[in-house]
């Protein structure tokens, strides 16, 4: 039974460009179905000479050793293959912009132990190089270089424009025998997990796959949501008071500050922070990109901008219900118009709730920083969403969110 857990949680699966943690967890889970299976099954047989201690022990011995014998073998072939030995050999067909990121990828994960002899391309010359891996040839000679190279694994990258090719190459790597994969050069506006259909045999690729346009994710996220923020109100309620009189003492003004942002469905709604900076024109706030040594935050906004101390009141847009308490960031009206125009798939983030925190946050681009990096982040968010990611993003929030070196 175990063998068969261990297949279906696919934990004997190829484990090259598997992440670590993720085979620790699929172990967790397979050892968890185990147990659950086995006191459900003594439960039915009504087995009281069981004893519910040695059940314990077998669980946690199994995820421990199990997890460290995996572990230990991945670090020895990591050792292995970064002295050359149990590598794969692999020849590109095709450079485009698919080409450059795989290549960016098996170069930055050399425990992956992959090497890239080279590039068979139509329209760059031969010797020219990307990182070191050179054009060797063209696609034509594709059958060429299959009958004298001695390879684990062909990867087609073609440009889009070549995909008139992609028949013809294809027959002539399946006749060589050699294992062949695809790295689609569309990647930039089909998903990392996209969602197929099979409409009678047609395969159907959806272009985007939101989780959370389930009713079911709707709601679990709603009532995480609503519970989340009436606990964090009542944690932080202290500080949030000492917070406000320090800013009704030092400066003029309301403690509050609303502020109009685009959420879901590029609706507009009012959301509230401290007020951090000096009382300006409504003309002037709206289109200001707050910079370093900004002349307009006061003393106290400094210290709260840069612990995120000042987005605590979004705690009441989240039980208002136009926030939730991870998702990207809402901006401006005016910068959304802006964005738009600039920045491929920039609208896609208002297909869910804007959030408190979000993946972009946790991995740095906050305040003054990439807005097309914090764009891909949040894709990557609205695409893979799971309650799961979602309370990784507020535990990694208490280690990574709340200081921020961009917040000025």
């Amino acid at each position: 039974m175990y063998l068969l857990l261990y297949y279906f949680n696919r934990l004997y699966t190829p484990k090259r460009g598997k992440r670590k943690w993720l085979e620790v967890f699929q172990i967790i889970l397979a050892n968890t179905l185990g147990i659950a299976f086995f006191t459900f099954t003594l439960y039915l047989r009504k087995e009281i000479n069981i004893s519910r201690h040695f059940l314990g022990i077998f669980y946690g011995t199994n995820i421990v050793l199990s997890s460290a014998a995996r572990l230990t073998l991945a670090y020895a072939l990591k050792v292995i293959r970064r002295k050359g030995y149990n590598l794969k050999h692999v020849l590109l067909v095709g450079y485009s912009h698919a080409a450059e990121s795989y290549i960016d990828r098996i170069f930055a994960n050399p425990q992956w132990g992959y090497y890239i002899h080279g590039i068979l391309d139509d329209t760059l010359a031969v010797g020219t190089k990307y990182k070191t891996v050179p054009v060797i040839g063209t696609c034509y000679q594709l059958e060429s270089f299959l009958s004298k190279m001695s390879l684990d694994e062909i990867v087609l990258t073609l440009n889009i424009k070549d995909y008139e090719k992609l028949e013809h190459i294809v027959a002539i790597c399946e006749k060589s025998g050699v294992h062949t994969k695809f790295v689609p050069d569309y990647h930039s506006f089909i998903p990392t997990k996209p969602y197929t259909e099979d409409l009678y045999g047609l395969p159907v690729i959806n272009i985007r796959n939101v989780p959370l346009s389930n009713t079911y994710n709707r709601i679990i996220k709603r009532l995480v949501d609503i519970v989340g923020a009436l606990f964090a109100l009542i944690l932080f309620s202290i500080p949030m008071l000492i917070v406000a009189i320090i800013i009704k003492v030092t400066s003029e003004g309301p403690v509050i500050f609303s502020q109009i942002r685009v959420g879901k469905h590029n609706k507009e709604f009012k959301m509230y922070k401290f007020r951090s900076m000096e009382i300006q024109k409504k003309s002037e706030e709206q289109k200001a990109w707050t910079t370093s040594q900004d002349p307009r935050v006061t003393g106290i906004g400094k210290f709260i901008r840069r612990t995120s101390i000042d987005e605590l009141p979004q705690l009441f847009n989240v039980l208002k219900g136009d926030m939730s308490l991870v998702g990207p960031r809402p901006e401006r009206p005016y910068f959304v118009e802006k964005f738009k125009e600039e920045i491929p798939r920039y609208m896609i983030k208002h297909q869910v709730s804007p959030g408190l925190t979000g993946w972009a946050q946790i991995n740095g681009y906050r305040g003054d920083t990439s807005i097309r990096k914090r764009i891909d982040h949040d894709l990557y968010y609205i695409e893979n969403w799971t309650l799961g990611l979602d309370f990784k993003i507020l535990f990694l929030t208490i280690f990574k969110g709340f200081i921020n070196k961009n917040a000025y």
